[in-house]
């Protein structure tokens, strides 16, 4: 049996696509939610789903990390009631582990046809979705369950190519598939949220000041820059701005600049 982990990413979303048009069919098709990510990319999962189940593909299954009690923890969650930040901050990978990796694997080992697969000694094989331009991510060829196999990069498909797929199915390109407080954010991608959903924003920046007596190597989301920092230095720089644009300079003639 196929399975394929879901990113809501460009290259996973391609892979989907290929897939249809070369009528190759997955068993199962997962996606992770941290329950943070951006509301652009729950809307794309949604669309694409049905675009998928239009294909006679099945369609994605979301998955969360659930606690012992049966109970679902977010990352935003965690991270509050442990007071620290995801752990990509401090230079580490295991927030993907537990809210990207694990609660996919859990819902494996639950699903009939893995199962059936794995007690006939059969190994599931999974398609990732890296492409050809990233050909030193596809280490993994199998563990005791999986088969892993790189679809894209078998096809020669790189980021070009990929947009071009999706493109060419009549699709929008999905966002960047990524929380709303992730530390790998960009300056650019700070502002934007800024912009689009300043109440996101504030729930990053209340999770940085809720983390602060606890921070040593880090100063905040930013690694050696705090989140909140950063947007109210940029707002100081706005009104230095606004308040200097009715001072003309003395080369100033009245005209457009």
């Amino acid at each position: 049996m196929i399975a394929v982990s879901y990113g809501a990413g460009t290259n996973s979303t391609a892979l989907l696509v290929e897939m249809v048009n070369r009528g190759i069919r997955p068993d199962v098709i997962t996606f992770a939610d941290t329950g943070g990510e951006r509301p652009a990319t729950y809307e794309y999962l949604y669309m694409f789903s049905e675009w998928l189940v239009s294909k006679n593909f099945p369609e994605i299954v979301t998955v969360k990390k659930v606690t012992r009690d049966g109970c679902i923890l977010t990352l935003e969650q965690n991270c509050l009631n442990e007071k620290m930040l995801p752990s990509i901050a401090y230079g580490f990978k295991s927030c993907s582990l537990k809210y990207k990796v694990a609660p996919q694997d859990k819902f494996m080992n639950s699903f009939n046809p893995a199962i059936d697969a794995w007690d006939k000694g059969e190994k599931v094989i999974k398609f990732i979705g890296y492409d050809a331009d990233e050909e030193r991510r596809a280490k993994i060829n199998s563990d005791d369950k999986y088969e892993y196999q790189y679809p894209l990069i078998e096809w020669g498909m790189g980021r070009d190519e990929c947009v071009i797929s999706i493109l060419s199915a009549g699709l929008n390109l999905p966002g960047k598939s990524a929380c709303f407080f992730c530390p790998s954010s960009k300056p650019k991608e700070i502002r934007q949220l800024k912009r689009e959903f300043p109440d996101l924003l504030q729930r990053a920046i209340a999770m940085e000041e809720n983390a602060f007596d606890n921070l040593t190597s880090v100063k905040g989301l930013g690694r050696n820059w705090s989140w909140k920092e950063m947007t109210e230095f940029e707002d100081r720089q706005i009104d230095l701005f606004s308040c200097s644009i009715d001072v003309p300079c003395g080369c100033y003639d009245g005209g457009e600049e």
